[in-house]
């Protein structure tokens, strides 16, 4: 039998070290689970003081549009009809919240509607919409929007307080001048915003009309 050569010897694969898989295995099992106790504390440490700062927020988006409310109590959203909805030229809004607002001895002065609109030029367009009992606009307060600088980012500015204390059925655009309660202004170079927001608005006020008016 021949001699075997260092070479030989060197070219011999070595066993796989079963002992040394595991054991980093079990380390990396360990680390894991301290990281997921870790988050999980984190977590619940965090929840509360965060529903907190998301109750405040909501508490504060109300108050925007309807000032003379003491408190607002969440109320279930009663979903439309869809063929209705759309019928009534609101497929592309949709109602997202409703909080009731109340005085200090908690009788109802009117609602506060959350309303989403895709028609936005930019995309969604989110805000609050403040309606008393008698169906008076007391204002919008524009939540979420991403339109053009310049020109349809000027809506809280330009369109969110010409809404502001209307009584009417529904509104409208003009791109003259509003001569009307129920006639808005157009931004100059962003009619597809307006049209959006007069819309949301609209949608808002209709979904009071059928859903809680009289309520």
């Amino acid at each position: 039998m021949s001699e075997v050569t260092n070479q030989e010897v060197k070219e011999v694969k070595k066993a796989p070290d079963i002992g040394g898989l595991f054991k980093d295995t079990g380390i990396l099992l360990v680390i894991t689970l301290i990281a997921g106790l870790l988050l999980g504390l984190v977590y619940q440490i965090t929840k509360e003081p965060i529903a907190e700062q998301k109750e405040k927020a909501k508490q504060e988006a109300c108050k925007q549009v309807f000032a003379d409310a003491a408190s607002f109590a969440e109320l279930e959203v009663l979903a439309p009809d869809q063929q209705e909805w759309a019928q009534a030229g609101f497929a592309e809004e949709t109602i997202d919240e409703v909080m009731e607002a109340q005085d200090a001895s908690g009788a109802v002065l009117g609602y506060v509607i959350t309303v989403t609109t895709k028609e936005g030029y930019g995309g969604d367009i989110r805000f609050t919409v403040g309606i008393t009992k008698d169906g008076t606009v007391n204002g919008i307060a524009i939540l979420e929007i991403a339109e053009t600088a310049g020109l349809g980012m000027r809506a809280e500015e330009v369109l969110a307080p010409q809404f502001a204390e209307k009584n009417v059925e529904k509104f409208e655009y003009s791109k003259s001048g509003a001569a009307s309660d129920y006639q808005i202004d157009a931004i100059s170079g962003a009619t597809i915003t307006t049209n959006a927001v007069t819309n949301g608005v609209n949608a808002g006020l209709y979904y009071f009309q059928t859903k809680l008016q009289g309520a």
